[in-house]
């Protein structure tokens, strides 16, 4: 029997790999069942995306733009920022992980908020520092809990607006208070993953903040609002040296070539992402209404996704199961008796309403 010899750094073997929401049932016909489990979008992709998509399989044998500048072009039109400072990934994630990489290591420290996106301590113990949660308040980032934790080792803030499990978000006063009160040796990644669902007067998705603030990086995916999941696309929005520092780390062609024609579609068909939008926002003000005829306790989400409390989370995730609903538990985010449910369709919505009215 062989046994490995390979070495590999301690730090490493501390990581609990990422676990994705669930996509398939163990038996029984999975034709049937409803996803609500990746908060993904129910209507799937802008038809133009679609049809960019396909346009490009005439190309794959050739290699990709290996700066996405025609995708970063028009992410920089739609959103009035400059293309050069923009950076792209295969997903948000990419992006996320690229930071920690180049900018903490051995003996630093790598703030998030308690209930924050998973990938975050991940990124930070893979560049070998140490992931460091910070309370919230309410299932809602607190922002004086971050200054105050910040210390000489702090090399990195990571905070998700809206969050990611519980759909909370934190205000523009509240992001620029963070930004006034942290020492510009410390980056701030406000991850806006969910950024197209929110319709709140005093949110900002942290455009304005990556240009004001010479320490501060935005995050966007394409995965979400967008329904582009399965092509693993996202950008970020910083000054021109932190995106040179980035990309000097980045690995070459990393946006394959459908992805980058797909997403440059995607980003022009703003009518579609308005109306996925509205749709998301209407349906999860009725699930929320219905949860609370129900008596079910829920967390006020401003997501694709509502965190619902149970008594029994792991009764209410068989039963949903056995109907064919999948949706996603939250031990590993330190909420056990919460299921993160995906706002499908309406009457996706409606249906799982009427299953949990057996409980």
């Amino acid at each position: 029997m062989l046994y490995m010899q390979l070495k590999t750094k301690q730090q490493i073997l501390n990581i609990t790999p990422y676990k994705p929401g669930k996509a398939k049932l163990a038996a029984g016909n999975n034709n049937d069942i409803i996803k609500l489990s990746s908060n993904e979008n129910p209507y799937g992709a802008s038809p133009k995306a679609i049809q960019a998509y396909q346009t490009a399989s005439s190309n794959l044998h050739l290699y990709p733009d290996g700066g996405s500048n025609y995708l970063r072009n028009c992410i920089a039109e739609v959103n009035k920022i400059n293309p050069d400072n923009i950076i792209c990934g295969a997903g948000s994630d990419e992006v996320l992980e690229l930071i920690a990489y180049a900018f903490c290591g051995e003996g630093d420290e790598v703030l998030y908020s308690q209930h924050g996106f998973l990938v975050y301590p991940i990124a930070a113990m893979s560049a070998g520092a140490k992931p460091v949660q910070v309370p919230e308040q309410d299932f809602t980032t607190n922002v004086d809990g971050f200054i105050k934790a910040v210390n000489d080792k702090t090399r990195i803030i990571f905070i998700a607006n809206p969050n990611n499990p519980t759909g909370t978000y934190i205000n523009i006063q509240e992001l620029t208070k963070l930004c006034d009160n942290v020492p510009n040796n410390v980056l701030i990644v406000v991850d806006s993953a969910y950024a197209e669902y929110m319709q709140e007067d005093d949110y900002i998705a942290g455009i304005e903040l990556a240009e004001k603030y010479d320490n501060v990086i935005m995050t966007r995916t394409f995965s979400k609002l967008y329904g582009l999941a399965g092509l693993r696309l996202g950008w970020g929005y910083a000054n021109a040296k932190i995106i040179d520092i980035l990309n000097r780390i980045r690995p070459p062609f990393n946006i394959n070539t459908p992805a980058q024609i797909a997403g440059a579609a995607a980003v022009y068909d703003q009518a579609f992402v308005q109306e996925s939008a509205n749709k998301n926002n209407k349906a999860r003000a009725d699930f929320c209404e219905g949860l609370k005829n129900l008596g079910f306790k829920y967390i006020q989400s401003y997501a694709n996704f509502v965190s619902v409390c149970f008594n029994n989370a792991e009764q209410a995730f068989n039963l949903l199961q056995d109907n064919g609903i999948i949706v996603r538990q939250l031990d590993s985010y330190g909420m056990p008796d919460y299921l993160r449910i995906t706002i499908g369709t309406a009457e996706q919505m409606k249906k799982i309403i009427n299953i949990l009215a057996k409980i």
